[in-house]
């Protein structure tokens, strides 16, 4: 199909995006489980943990376990999270860890305030500390990301000049400081956007930046994820973030439950089925997805774990045929 990208870069957080906000306790060694599933499957970053206060997510407390534990593939980039210094000190510790330097601002204040207790000046003046500690470690200095950035259960609609002028200010940030963002994330963290909204922040982002390459994390908590994931491709947006099954979600901005990821699997599925390259086994993401479900102990959204891959029925149809 003209206009859209010929093969895309996968972002896999299940792991972190889905351990984290799980009532039950999950032993670490079945998180380990999963962690080495998904890495076989040609999926090439992987977020495995987040080093945060166990008191505010319980389900990252075995983090450090967990970032020992695992046994990495080559050629596999597993990365963590972390939300300031004191814990990125944390994951300097683990060689097996793939470490890249991140800037974060907020396109809601009131979001900001409740996940970070900062303001959006105290939020902004707190990212050259940030580089430079990257830079004391020779930790890369790569992606910007702009949370909740299609829109905010606390706070409402987000403007799309403020979404341009924060991702100004972190590439300002950052160049100030000797640094040049490759990447800019926008994340819709509680599921505001649409396949419109997607097009206008995206379009307006690039019509800024048209330097810079962009990335989505999407949820789909209302339904409408894998149609802002196709609002993104036509815009000829390359990277993504996803979540196997459609683990996840953000602890912090919770409303009425406010879970899910797009799935991986079915993400895959669409871009397949649209000649766009992902360079992962569908079947053994499939895989993945089922058990994934197995290790959380109840139903997860994605449907392609359930429906199956076209591959299969076109080979069974042909088998039939024939």
């Amino acid at each position: 199909m003209s206009g859209l990208p010929s093969h895309v870069e996968i972002k896999e957080e299940g792991p972190r995006e889905g351990f984290q906000i799980e009532s039950g306790d999950i032993p670490t060694e079945r998180k380990i489980e999963l962690i080495e599933a998904l890495a076989e499957t040609g999926l090439k970053t992987i977020q495995i943990v987040s080093f945060v206060n166990p008191k505010r997510v319980p389900g990252m407390a075995d983090a450090d376990s967990v970032a020992a534990g695992f046994r990495p593939k080559e050629g596999v980039n597993y990365m963590a999270l972390w939300l300031n210094d004191k814990v990125f000190r944390r994951a300097l510790s683990y060689d097996k860890l793939y470490l890249e330097g991140k800037l974060t601002l907020y396109a809601s204040d009131a979001f900001l305030l409740r996940n970070q207790n900062r303001t959006q000046k105290q939020q902004i003046e707190a990212q050259p500390e940030l580089i430079r500690l990257y830079q004391e470690h020779n930790v890369p200095v790569r992606t910007g990301f702009i949370t909740a950035a299609f829109g905010c259960n606390f706070e409402g609609d987000v403007r799309t000049a403020k979404v341009v002028s924060l991702v100004s200010d972190l590439r300002r940030v950052a160049s100030d400081h000797g640094e040049a963002l490759k990447l800019i994330g926008l994340a819709d963290t509680m599921a505001w956007a649409n396949p419109e909204s997607i097009k206008r922040i995206v379009g307006a982002v690039q019509d800024a930046n048209p330097d810079i390459a962009l990335s989505l994390h999407l949820h789909n908590t209302r339904g409408l994820g894998l149609a802002n994931a196709y609002a993104g491709l036509q815009m000829g947006v390359r990277h993504f973030d996803a979540a196997v099954g459609g683990l996840g979600g953000c602890p912090f901005g919770k409303h009425r439950g406010a879970a899910g990821n797009i799935a991986t699997e079915d993400f895959v599925l669409m871009c397949h089925e649209m000649g766009i390259e992902t360079g992962v086994d569908l079947e053994k993401l499939i895989d993945c997805a089922v058990l994934a479900e197995e290790i959380v102990g109840h139903p997860l959204p994605g449907a392609v774990k359930t429906g199956g891959s076209l591959n299969n029925l076109r080979a069974r149809i042909t088998g039939e045929n024939n």
